[in-house]
């Protein structure tokens, strides 16, 4: 935002790094093919699996040493880099979406319209808080029965809250158009289903899954093109079982949606 940077926008100036099988990666791709900026961004999309300790990418490495003279943390994704200089511009990922809204998303419906600002900012904290946190919290292994049972509680509270603003006839989380909020909201709800789910008992995934507008909106936005078509099932799983030390509980057998099936499928033209 200050020209003073010399990161004024420029067409394939900058490029994107990232990994689908991530919460932001695939936050930045559906955002990036909701805007249509293939032409004027690209993307480098990397492994599911990180290939160095810590996380990190060895294809990422040569942005991080040249942006930070003798970088000895992890090279991690999301990357916005910029292709003059071959250093990162960001490796923020809220900042990278609205960048890539309110200056390459010329003619394109904004993601990030002002009259919805303090809405989707609303739905991001419900996301990071109500969603994502909660539901890690309600399956850690070895926490106290009452912690976990109480952030069980956070999550279907939030995931109530969100079904009966849908159940109302709105079609969007915050409007009648797609915002960043249902990006924020759709990739929670992936990672819900496909990560969160398996170290929950079988009665907890059935109430998650007792939101029936809330699912139907998933199920909708899968089979929207910029959505599904980044939706990497079969790395999402994989990043996971890499990472984690949690033990796979009952619910792992208790799918909510077949994601596959929907992203994609006959109702795509709906989405458009």
């Amino acid at each position: 935002r200050d020209p003073r940077s010399g990161h004024y926008p420029v067409p394939r100036r900058y490029r994107l790094h990232l990994s689908t099988a991530c919460p932001q990666g695939l936050r930045i791709a559906v955002t990036h093919s909701l805007l249509g900026l293939d032409d004027i961004c690209p993307v480098t999309f990397l492994s599911a699996v990180p290939d160095c300790p810590g996380g990190g990418h060895a294809a990422l490495r040569p942005l991080y040493e040249a942006s930070a003279h003798r970088y000895a943390g992890p090279a991690l994704a999301p990357v916005l880099s910029d292709d003059w200089s071959g250093r990162i511009v960001s490796t923020h990922a809220p900042d990278i979406m609205r960048d890539l809204d309110r200056h390459f998303g010329d003619g394109r419906a904004p993601l990030y319209p002002c009259r919805a600002a303090p809405e989707i900012e609303a739905v991001e904290r419900l996301c990071a808080q109500g969603v994502d946190e909660a539901a890690q919290n309600a399956g850690r292994a070895g926490a106290d029965p009452v912690v976990r049972a109480a952030a069980l509680d956070v999550l279907l509270d939030t995931l109530g809250a969100l079904d009966r603003r849908l159940a109302d006839g709105t079609p969007y989380v915050a409007g009648d158009q797609i915002t960043a909020a249902d990006v924020e909201l759709w990739v929670s709800l992936v990672h819900l289903d496909t990560v969160h789910r398996v170290h929950l008992d079988a009665s907890a995934v059935q109430r998650i899954a007792d939101h029936p507008a809330l699912w139907a909106y998933a199920r909708r936005l899968a089979a929207h093109p910029a959505f599904g078509a980044h939706l990497d099932l079969d790395g999402i799983a994989r990043r996971h079982h890499a990472r984690c030390q949690g033990l796979e509980a009952a619910g792992a057998a208790v799918q909510i949606l077949d994601w596959a099936a929907h992203a994609g499928g006959a109702d795509r033209a709906e989405c458009r």
